[in-house]
């Protein structure tokens, strides 16, 4: 993995220190030792001062969660950083420090990490350092301190209705993911540009910080950052211009992505061929739930952050998209997102694509639930009655579900039935795999689900694994199916 970091799209964690919703969850270091474990790449802490402001803490500001000491999440970190991938982990910080507490943030990186903290001679890049080159390292990723007081006052603090709360509740395995040339929902109008995230909000406490910071950002601090961020100023176009000679990250809410994407989906491409884009979940996502990830994925965006301690459609989405590479944390994007056409046109995944290849699919079997769920989990008097659904997710063209029929009272089903999936892009394509069990009078049950990327499968009988809501992996569930290319 020798090209540079915005080559590929990175395993994105969102609020990484939470244990449950956004307002009123512990926050621990546990979940971050779980997202490192599973391969996830970029931990998010958002660090304020304690309540004597000497110390820094990690927290969501202005909600009824529980603090954690950030040298603890620092430790954790560097203790399981590689436990499963030595590809870098990125840390991106959410700064709401004085200046002093800069320094002490230094300082407290400076020793937990030592010499596997790289960070850059000069203050800008032109180019981003490749994976390979930063192996079994850590960097860091914020605002420079004085552009992130300026972007602070310059937004408000988003609002969030009642309805949208209610309306990002999942049911028992998840809704079902909107299409990517849905446009959005009426209720998420009260999601302006303005987004509902810590990073562009602002009380007394931070104008008391800011006249810390105008006597100068902390030196020490500043020079940690290898990934300089910035907010979306003005107009989202104005955001995504390219500058010659540096490179940067820029971080977009999941509204602003979609209104963005709508308008101006080339230079969103564009942008992401050189620079880093990170996008991150509305400020209703109250009960940290996830969105659509593959609108930010087919245009280019590296950073997508996820809500990692749920579970839902699009979080297996997630979590089979980074099963590519080995599980690694970073897969390279597909060429035709990194280089222009020969009119210099770019990629636009709402244009439709000639046919590439067809997946043909058979499913033959199941076995498994017999030893992993209790006699009576599905039907407290009789076998369950077990379908598969099956499908893709990539660009609008290539959405669609299908499933089998319902096999009545057998532990190990037998289907045999074959299905056929035209791809446009499959480069960007997952195979989507859940099993149900139906119910005549209540919801169907949960029996299992999988997320492989198209371009990972091989072709030939495969006995595959099944995993349950929260990505765990079943001891015993697997399903017989047959995959073919033509």
């Amino acid at each position: 993995m020798t090209a540079p970091l915005s080559h590929y799209y990175i395993y994105t964690g969102h609020n990484s220190y939470l244990t449950g919703n956004q307002l009123s969850s512990d926050c621990s270091d546990v979940p971050i030792i779980k997202a490192l474990g599973r391969g996830v790449r970029v931990i998010e802490l958002d660090i304020w001062p304690n309540s004597t402001k000497d110390d820094v803490h990690v927290l969501h500001g202005r909600t009824l969660t529980t603090p954690v000491e950030l040298i603890k999440c620092l430790k954790s970190i560097k203790e399981h950083a590689f436990s499963v991938s030595q590809c870098p982990v990125i840390i991106t910080l959410e700064d709401h420090l004085t200046r002093e507490l800069q320094c002490k943030v230094a300082q407290m990186v400076h020793e937990t990490f030592s010499d596997i903290l790289f960070y850059p001679e000069s203050e800008s890049l032109e180019e981003f350092p490749s994976p390979d080159s930063l192996t079994g390292r850590v960097i860091l990723s914020t605002k420079p301190p004085k552009e992130f007081l300026e972007s602070k006052n310059m937004n408000g603090e988003g609002n969030v209705s009642k309805k949208e709360m209610h309306s990002n509740e999942e049911a028992a395995w998840g809704k079902e993911i909107a299409n990517l040339s849905m446009t959005r929902e009426p209720d998420d109008k009260n999601d302006s540009d303005q987004s509902n995230h810590p990073e562009e909000d602002e009380d007394e406490d931070d104008l008391k910080s800011s006249q810390s910071l105008e006597r100068g950002p902390a030196p020490e601090y500043k020079r940690l950052i290898t990934i300089r961020a910035g907010k979306a100023k003005g107009e989202l176009k104005d955001a995504l211009k390219q500058e010659v000679n540096q490179v940067r990250r820029v971080s977009l809410s999941e509204p602003q992505l979609e209104k963005v994407t709508a308008s101006y989906p080339a230079d969103v491409v564009r942008f992401t061929q050189r620079n880093i884009l990170r996008i991150y979940p509305k400020g209703s996502r109250v009960d940290s739930s996830n969105y659509n990830p593959l609108i930010g994925w087919t245009h280019g965006a590296q950073m997508v952050a996820f809500n990692m301690q749920g579970y839902g459609r699009s979080l297996w989405l997630m979590q089979g998209f980074f099963r590519a590479n080995g599980g690694c944390g970073y897969v390279k994007k597909p060429d035709f997102l990194l280089s222009n056409g020969p009119d210099d046109n770019v990629f636009n995944p709402k244009q439709k694509h000639p046919v590439k290849k067809t997946l043909k699919i058979k499913v033959y079997m199941g076995d498994g639930w017999r030893l992993d769920f209790d006699q009576t989990h599905f039907d407290t008097y009789s076998p369950p009655d077990f379908y598969t659904k099956v499908g893709i997710a990539g660009v609008p063209a290539d959405n669609i579900m299908k499933k089998t029929k319902a096999i009545e009272d057998d532990w190990s089903p037998v289907w045999n039935e074959e299905f056929s999936f035209p791809l446009t892009v499959p480069e960007l394509a997952l195979l989507r795999i859940e099993v149900h069990e139906y119910d005549m009078s209540e919801k169907d049950d949960f029996g299992g689900q999988n997320c492989l990327p198209v371009s990972e499968l091989r072709p030939g009988i495969r006995a595959v694994p099944l995993f349950d809501k929260k990505g765990e992996k079943l001891k015993s569930v697997k399903l017989l199916m047959q995959f073919e290319f033509v």
